[in-house]
């Protein structure tokens, strides 16, 4: 059984429903152990859109890393993800931020993402679920991390 730690993320229509969406979908390929809250996050990089909607998943699965990202981005496009720019709205966005304790360096795939470290919208809610696991790049825990960021982004519980 594989161990992975998913980052999800909505900004367009209903998202409340985009994640519900989202996490019936991802149940089909795998079982969720845990979920965080949901967190109302800014926007990282492009300012002029809504805020986010943000939640991290740890989930047990049979599939390999690799496999699974093909089946998170068929997951994304069942939904309607259209990015139009980097940064910009989108309707689902679903990443891997760990997988087992593996470092995957992969054209289409690199884990830890490449930049979980530095967002607060995947520490904090993942703080929540697993605040003692730590980045195999670094040996450093969620915690730790979390405490390192510099200018972090506000990030609150939705209610």
């Amino acid at each position: 059984m594989n161990i992975s730690y998913l980052s999800l993320g909505t900004n367009l229509g209903d998202r409340s429903k985009n994640l519900q969406t989202a996490l019936e979908e991802i149940r089909e390929i795998g079982t969720i152990s845990k979920k965080s809250s949901i967190y109302q996050t800014e926007p990282e990089g492009f300012k002029d859109q809504d805020q986010f909607l943000n939640q991290v998943l740890r989930l047990e699965t049979e599939l390999e890393a690799i496999e699974l990202i093909v089946k998170l981005q068929e997951i994304e496009h069942r939904m309607g993800k259209n990015i139009e720019f980097k940064d910009g709205p989108r309707l689902i966005d679903i990443d891997i931020i760990f997988f087992n304790d593996q470092i995957i360096d992969h054209p289409n795939l690199k884990i830890p993402h490449p930049r979980a470290t530095e967002r607060n919208f995947i520490l904090t809610p993942m703080k929540e679920i697993a605040p003692k696991y730590q980045n195999p790049h670094n040996q450093k825990s969620i915690e730790e991390l979390l405490n390192k960021l510099t200018n972090p982004k506000k990030v609150e519980i939705w209610t």
